[in-house]
């Protein structure tokens, strides 16, 4: 039996997805900025597929660019927003962020002031915190709706409502790449300037993304070509990317709460069995509506995560220690934020789930990993 368990790294992609894909690579496979009428075809079709991404964060589609994923998004939006930042200005994200936003904030620690926002052992943004740092030089907020190793949603009303109380000209990006498509998204009631998404994430094609840039707001680009999408990131399209993309996005909008109260539904079963099961465990993602659908990370003590990892796969099972992203990383920055017990962090794994997993599933699963967990501390001990 094979359980694929890592759907926040990577999706497999839908075979309704893949038949578009196929379809433009052999029958649409003209260049858009071209004037002839196979130009005009596939244009036609990004069009298309710019609506139905557009739709699911309730934007309007001129305010949809493609991009080639999650991490260009980010770089594309916070560069853009941060080309005129200098010392007076500081700039505020959380330590629990991914590193395409954690790394560029990183990145200009010497032309503004970096903040970094306090976070609880859920990773719950602390309000008070936000509240005491954003001042009138506040050039931007940035901060990830859904963190991609521990699931915490953050409450972005109450965030925008702070930062805009305190200064209604700092910019708000929100890296959405692991809530577009499992959490309701709707751009006209919050106050974002911009937000980040991606394909790959909802069982469309890699190597396609979107960045929502409200209307009005101007992002300075960071590269520079041929002017398309609109010069925020010119360079030929990934034609059969975003159409199936856009493919993978009205797969999600027509089945929105089914698809969703299923995999909260698997995430509950998942966390139910493995605490009856097994011992000295600890379940860091929240249970609550505060929690994604589709993440639950679990800790167990005197395990190794990467051991586990490598045990379950020989079964079939394919979990993660973490962000994929981070994978080379030495330490675990996320948990080190939300201040895990030393005793249980190297002993993580991330179980997310998907479009493909079922309750047929858990029980495999569950047993599977109580065997190793067991194993593996006889042999630690």
């Amino acid at each position: 039996m094979e359980v694929y368990l890592d759907n926040s790294a990577t999706t497999k992609v839908r075979a309704e997805v893949l038949k578009q894909i196929i379809d433009v690579n052999e029958n649409f496979y003209g260049n858009p900025s071209s004037l002839h009428r196979m130009g005009l075809q596939i244009e036609k079709r990004i069009q298309e597929a710019r609506k139905s991404a557009a739709k699911i964060i309730k934007a309007k589609p001129e305010e949809i660019y493609f991009t080639g994923g999650g991490t260009e998004s980010n770089n594309i939006a916070i560069m853009g927003h941060l080309s005129n930042a200098d010392r007076k200005h500081n700039i505020i994200t959380t330590k629990i962020e991914h590193p395409s936003v954690y790394n560029v904030f990183n990145h200009f620690k010497d032309k503004a002031e970096v903040r970094f926002l306090e976070s609880d052992g859920m990773g719950r943004v602390d309000l008070d915190c936000l509240k005491s740092i954003v001042d009138e030089n506040t050039l931007l907020v940035s901060v990830m709706h859904v963190n991609n190793e521990i699931g915490i949603v953050q409450d972005l009303e109450k965030i925008t409502k702070i930062v805009k109380d305190k200064n209604k000209g700092t910019k708000i990006h929100v890296d959405a790449v692991q809530s577009y498509g499992k959490i309701k998204i709707d751009v006209n009631k919050l106050p974002v300037d911009t937000i980040s998404f991606s394909s790959h994430k909802i069982h469309g094609p890699k190597g396609v993304g979107g960045l929502f840039v409200r209307s009005g707001i101007r992002l300075n680009p960071v590269t520079f070509g041929g002017g398309q999408e609109r010069a925020v990131r010119p360079g030929t399209e990934n034609t059969p990317g975003i159409v199936g993309f856009g493919e993978a996005c009205e797969l999600v909008y027509s089945n929105f709460k089914e698809e969703n109260d299923k995999l909260y539904e698997l995430k509950k079963l998942y966390a139910k069995r493995l605490s009856e099961e097994i011992a000295d465990i600890k379940i860091n993602s929240s249970m609550e509506e505060d929690g994604a659908p589709h993440i639950l990370n679990v800790s167990f003590k005197n395990v190794r995560g990467e051991v586990l990892v490598h045990y379950l796969e020989q079964k079939g099972i394919y979990v993660s220690t973490g962000s994929a992203c981070s994978s080379k990383a030495k330490n675990n920055r996320i948990l080190d934020a939300v201040n895990l017990d030393r005793e249980y962090v190297d002993g993580t794994i991330r179980i997310s789930l998907g479009y493909f997993n079922s309750s047929d599933e858990v029980e495999y699963v569950v047993e599977n990993i109580k065997q190793s967990v067991n194993d593996i501390r006889k042999i630690m001990k």
